[in-house]
């Protein structure tokens, strides 16, 4: 059987368009409205003013979308154990090759590993196919690390994985509780919608519990610096004061709740009083009692959450402990009140409507007898699982021990992303059969795969993703797709015809995908029989032209009258204000939960715990941010944030290299010393592989511990100690074109603005770098010209070469971290510049310092406008300015996305100090 051709339909228009689509990064669901110019496939891209998730607003990450649309980087076409191949030999020797282990090991010998950045559509049609017709429950995903004790908490207490709230929520409420979630970084236009409203409303108040000092505090009222893995003590204890105070709501727990009685008497075992609170979460008891008041007196609370909460060896009971204080009080499902889950990725939220997790089946249902009748008579097909797969974790570790045979991995990176991450890449080297699709030529998995499927990127992309307010949008395809690229939905649909399954995927278009996933989200699910939460049956008969035009939309939408006047359909804002659960009793279930510490503890070998989480602007492992200068300014290396105290303890110094061990795995940062966390914690970010750097791959070191009921692993807690990295000398490289620097024990890479940046430092030294450079540099420049300074007694040597004139490399290095700045230098590789070096910049090129009279910017602090520190320091003194918005209005840091707004305040006050 050949493959199908598929071109993305593409009607007559003019040049220059203008086209509505959501943005590829977080939960958030941001629109957009991209500026397309299709004879130079050129895209600009601002945020949505009619999108109700941002309301024009837009993040570092979502403003710099069009940058990171660059081909050099992207996967073109198909290859085979290395050599490009054709797309239906490639999909033939996939169909060919699951469809051979299934016969001589079974169905559980197979699996498929998912992302959240798979449009729904994809999802649907991978999970169809395990699922449904090779008859494994072995279809995981990338979710299952950030959003699966929350799915699990809201099923436990729910009867299913709803949402009760929505954002407009921010604008009515009069308490926002911030658990684990550094909004300002990880959902930056959420952060400013809830500044906003504060600067609206003066009697909201913020809350921030979270071990860290981050951001976020930037506009909180009260920093509750709650010890890593302790969330379950503070909200039983809430529980337990409300009760105490008489301060709950006994009609709503009567009429729609069973459980409390169980939920309470385990709440007040684990955590009677404030003090006793106080103890087990390491706080001053003043500051749990203005918690737990704000929270009594306070009827619109809104409290949100993320992966502090979620990854957790105890995620699903602290996503229940915090649920039972809504319930409790009745605040659920109301105007400005309920417990809110912030999802991590465009689109965890369809994975999970359509079974994208191995603990799920399809369309919110489950396992048991009568589910799975549903499911194979909706598929037709007699090959239903009727059991759950292995999640991510398990996964991984039955692909090491020989269990799992065959693997494809859709558009995510478990080698980085997972904890004990060495361990996945060695059962990936060692697995007999290895598919992996993505939208990039490199990644740390893709480059262990037998087979490599290029994959549509965003901007080629076509369909939808569901957002944390259960909103559906539209990610429209924007370009043609690149290369031999395809979508994912229609390269799994090619394997499953070569499979035998012909009939049961007919697709030719994701709005065919759509109509089926709509049609059977109703299947045996009408309003009146109300079996799943999940139910979008009134768009299974939408057009190719409503589907096309098709507006933001929150689920559920049961009545086909919606198509009737799309644009003005009634949105399902809230649920469960008035009860209506979708348990066996229609009634919410208080779960009774106790405080467990984290399974790994520390000890004299570990004595330290490591702490892990995102960047303002970064997303994941860098495959799409990586590739915007801009975005690699603020946070241009890995680094580790560890206390005054601690740092003595262990020899470390600010701005040094660190080593950072635990029993899985060790990787280097740099040190950062800083207030912000609490002594006997460290915190790195996740974002750096082995792409971008040689020893800095965070998911090495963190432990494989996972919580029992929702299998998310501990990513907030592992154990570990650190020691300062001796190196011999330390440098930095900055570039014109890509180096190879094999052999030396620190490197990382970043792309700037027309160069390549490389932070290094060795144990040995570098024989002849002038020769090494020359060497590597030559294919692009030919002979070339050099100044060079070097002081032997202090172990400093600089040099920069040219080609007629043009500046094509320069290296610093020396005995320690203190370098110059790198900012002014990268200056000069900026392809703008239209002249060559002036004679005072080429004699000041080496000492890393700009001629007199030549603006110096500093570090990047703005992403948005690429304003950096010292600007804005200048503007300060110049101006006597002494507010954020006084700066703004000077040099234009922190009016887009205001993320910067913390560090600007920073700045002011360091400056007017």
């Amino acid at each position: 059987m050949t493959v199908e051709t598929f071109e993305i339909p593409v009607k007559e228009v003019t040049d220059v368009q203008t086209i509505k689509t959501t943005c590829a990064y977080c939960g958030v669901g941001c629109g957009i409205q991209a500026t397309v110019s299709h004879s130079q496939r050129t895209v600009a891209v601002k945020g949505d003013p009619e999108h109700p998730a941002n309301f024009g607003r837009l993040c570092s990450k979502g403003s710099a979308l069009a940058e990171t649309l660059d081909l050099s980087s992207r996967l073109l076409e198909p290859q085979i154990y290395g050599r490009t191949a054709s797309w239906d030999d490639a999909l033939t020797l996939v169909a060919s090759k699951f469809q051979q282990v299934i016969e001589e090991h079974g169905p559980e010998a197979v699996a498929f590993y998912g992302s959240g950045q798979l449009l729904t559509e994809d999802y649907y049609v991978a999970n169809k196919l395990m699922k449904g017709f090779l008859g494994s429950g072995n279809m995981d995903t990338n979710s299952r690390l950030c959003m699966s004790s929350s799915v699990s908490g809201h099923k436990r207490a729910f009867g299913s994985d709803t949402v009760p709230n929505c954002y407009e929520d921010y604008e009515h409420t009069d308490l926002i509780v911030l658990v684990g979630s550094n909004t300002a970084w990880c959902h930056p236009v959420s952060f400013q919608r809830i500044r906003q409203a504060k600067e609206n409303n003066p009697n909201l108040k913020v809350v921030v519990i979270d071990p860290r000092k981050t951001d976020s505090c930037d506009i909180a009222d009260l920093h509750v610096p709650v010890k890593v893995g302790s969330d379950v003590a503070l909200f039983n204890g809430l529980l337990a004061y409300l009760y105490q105070e008489n301060a709950l709501d006994q009609d709503y727990i009567n009429q729609h709740t069973e459980g409390f009685d169980q939920a309470i008497q385990a709440a007040q075992l684990d955590a009677f009083n404030v003090a006793t609170v106080a103890e087990k979460c390491r706080l001053a008891p003043h500051v749990v009692e203005i918690f737990y008041r704000w929270f009594k007196e306070t009827n619109k609370t809104l409290t949100l959450y993320s992966q502090g909460v979620n990854q957790s060896s105890s995620g699903s009971d602290k996503v229940n402990a915090i649920i039972n204080c809504h319930l409790a009080t009745g605040r659920i499902g109301k105007e400005g009140a309920g417990p809110f889950s912030l999802t991590g990725q465009p689109n965890a939220m369809g994975g999970r409507e359509v079974g994208g997790l191995a603990t799920q089946l399809a369309e919110h249902m489950e396992f048991s007898e009568q589910d799975r009748d549903i499911v194979q008579r909706f598929w037709q097909s007699d090959n239903v699982t009727d059991k759950p797969g292995l999640p991510a974790v398990d996964l991984f570790d039955a692909v090491a021990n020989g269990k799992i045979k065959a693997i494809w991995i859709m558009a995510t990176n478990p080698v980085v992303s997972l904890p004990n991450a060495d361990k996945v890449k060695q059962a990936l080297q060692q697995c007999e059969f290895v598919v992996v699709s993505d939208c990039v030529a490199h990644t740390d998995t893709l480059d262990l795969a037998h087979v490599k499927l290029p994959a549509a990127g965003w901007s080629e992309k076509d369909g939808t993703v569901t957002n944390s307010e259960r909103r559906i949008s539209r990610q429209r395809a924007l370009l043609p797709l690149a290369g031999n690229a395809k979508p994912d939905w229609w390269i799994i649909t090619q394997v499953a015809r070569k499979m035998g399954f012909e009939n049961a995927f007919p697709y030719e278009t994701p709005a065919d995908v759509f109509r089926e996933h709509a049609r059977f989200s109703g299947f045996e699910n009408s309003p009146e029989q109300r079996l799943r939460s999940f139910n979008i049956s009134g768009l299974a008969e939408i057009t190719d032209e409503q589907y096309q035009s098709f507006p933001p939309t929150q689920w559920p939408i049961v009545s086909s009258d919606a198509l009737q006047d799309i644009n003005n359909f009634e949105n399902t804002k809230r649920l469960f204000a008035e009860g209506g659960f979708f348990t066996p009793t229609r009634k919410a279930k208080f779960v009774a939960v106790e405080h467990r510490a984290p399974q790994n503890a520390p000890d004299a070998d570990w004595p330290l715990i490591l702490n892990t989480g995102r960047l303002r602007d970064q997303w994941h492992t860098m495959t799409r941010t990586g590739l915007s200068a801009r975005l690699n300014q603020h946070k241009p290396e890995p680094f580790v944030e560890i206390t005054p105290a601690d740092a003595q303890a262990n020899g470390l110094e600010q701005g040094q290299l660190a080593l950072i061990e635990s029993q899985w795995g060790k990787m280097l940062a740099r040190v950062t010393v800083t207030d912000r966390i609490a002594q006997g914690e460290i915190f790195v970010p996740m974002h750096w592989t082995a792409q971008f750097s040689s020893h800095s791959r965070m998911g090495g070191v963190v432990n494989p511990v996972v919580d029992p009921v929702s299998f998310q692993p501990e990513s907030k807690h592992t154990p570990v100690r650190i020691s300062a990295f001796s190196a011999a000398w330390h440098g930095f490289i900055l570039s014109r074109h890509p180096l190879v620097l094999d052999g030396i024990d620190y490197v990382v890479l970043t792309k700037g603005n027309g160069y390549f940046r490389y932070e290094l430092a060795g144990k040995r030294d570098v024989k002849n770098w002038q020769g090494h450079l020359a060497y590597q540099l030559k294919p692009y420049s030919g002979e070339l010209d050099w100044q060079t300074f070097q002081d032997q007694t202090k172990k400093v040597f600089r040099t920069a070469c040219f080609h007629e004139g043009e500046l094509q490399a320069v290296l610093i290095t020396g005995p320690d971290s203190h370098l110059p700045e790198r900012e002014w230098i990268g200056s000069l590789f900026d392809p703008a510049r239209e002249t060559e070096l002036e004679a005072d910049e080429r004699m000041a090129l080496l000492t890393g310092k700009p001629p007199l009279g030549t603006p110096d910017v500093g570090k990047i602090v703005c992403a948005c406008f690429n304003v950096g520190a010292k600007t804005i320091e200048n503007a300060i003194k110049d101006g006597k300015l002494t507010t954020p918005q006084d700066v703004g209005k000077c040099c234009k840091a922190g009016t887009n996305c205001g993320s910067c707004v913390p560090e600007i305040k920073e700045i002011i006050s360091a400056v007017n100090s």
